[in-house]
């Protein structure tokens, strides 16, 4: 019988695993077979996470983060979660050996999945100048042209950001009709860095080491064009990964998690939740990692409040 087993292995995670690690609670983190670490297994240099003035690459970021956490005694299983059971005060977590791992509290941060265009390459030159995260990214493009697909709030703001950087961004949409709101429409179109390509989806992503260039195509006449751009911006949105706790935990009309105000206390008892998979607006590795260290002081809690007698019997199962 665990105290706390954690579900996922990003930045709110591992911070997870940290603090309730140290409140000696021996947590396991299940932390997938394949997408261990997050998203920032995917990405070069970070800028822009506290501590790290010269910066630090994503996967080593990743790494120190779990050997904190297995420093003070975070267990860290490589394997994936098929289905949970999260009612009641015993949780069940079915593993993908086969095993069931019993736990008093679960913390779910199993992250969100920006959508791809699923193109040829796409997922080659990612970190090599397809991104989905200007804020991330953008400081790396002075002086250089890139292009942001998508025609939503978004994009419409991973653009202006840009804007702060680059020469130019192509904001580049499939109809004439853009989603994003008013405002957020005559601020991109008052920037004069900011070019609009109406009708336009992108087919390939051209470069050798890095991004030299995307392939468009229009979709009223069909013809073809390169566009010469350093960098391209995906914002058409991201899925948070939920499916393992459908039909358990309340969704927000987002699709995250829901959680009650500032808090990670999901509508069950002993389950609490952080990181991205809660969070549809910042989705930053240092919000991930603040809302990680939440959860596991509010699971902390929660445990110091079950009856004494429970808990020793649980420990002695």
């Amino acid at each position: 019988m665990r105290d706390v087993v954690i579900i996922g292995s990003g930045p709110a995670g591992y911070t997870a695993a940290v603090y309730a690690a140290r409140a000696n609670l021996n947590p396991l983190v299940v932390a997938s077979s394949v997408e261990f670490g997050g998203d920032l297994m995917n990405t070069t240099d970070v800028d822009n996470f506290p501590g790290f003035p010269e910066g630090i690459m994503g996967p080593e970021l990743m790494t120190q983060m779990q050997k904190q956490a297995e420093r003070f005694g975070a267990e860290i299983l490589y394997d994936d979660v098929t289905s949970v059971e999260l009612a009641g005060p015993i949780k069940k977590i079915s593993l993908g050996n086969g095993d069931t791992a019993e736990a008093k509290a679960v913390i779910v941060a199993t992250g969100s999945a920006y959508r791809k265009l699923g193109i040829p390459d796409e997922d080659r030159l990612s970190g090599y100048g397809v991104s989905w995260c200007a804020t991330c990214d953008g400081a790396f493009y002075r002086q250089k042209v890139v292009a942001v697909v998508g025609g939503g709030d978004s994009a419409m703001e991973e653009a202006t950001f840009l804007t702060r950087f680059a020469d130019k961004v192509y904001i580049i949409h499939r109809s004439e009709s853009l989603r994003a709101s008013a405002v957020m429409q005559q601020r991109a179109q008052d920037d004069e860095k900011i070019e609009f390509i109406f009708n336009g989806t992108v087919a390939r992503v051209y470069g050798d080491e890095l991004v030299s260039g995307i392939g468009l195509v229009d979709t009223v006449t069909g013809e073809e064009r390169t566009l010469d751009v350093s960098g391209m911006f995906i914002a058409i949105g991201s899925d948070p990964r939920t499916h393992v706790v459908h039909g358990q935990l309340d969704l927000t009309e987002n699709g995250t998690i829901a959680v009650a105000g500032r808090t990670s206390k999901t509508n069950l008892e002993g389950v609490f939740a952080a990181g991205d998979v809660i969070d549809p607006t910042y989705r930053q590795a240092v919000t991930a990692a603040g809302s990680g260290c939440v959860a596991a002081l509010d699971a902390q809690h929660y445990l110091e409040s079950l009856p004494h007698d429970l808990t020793a019997a649980h420990h002695s199962a």
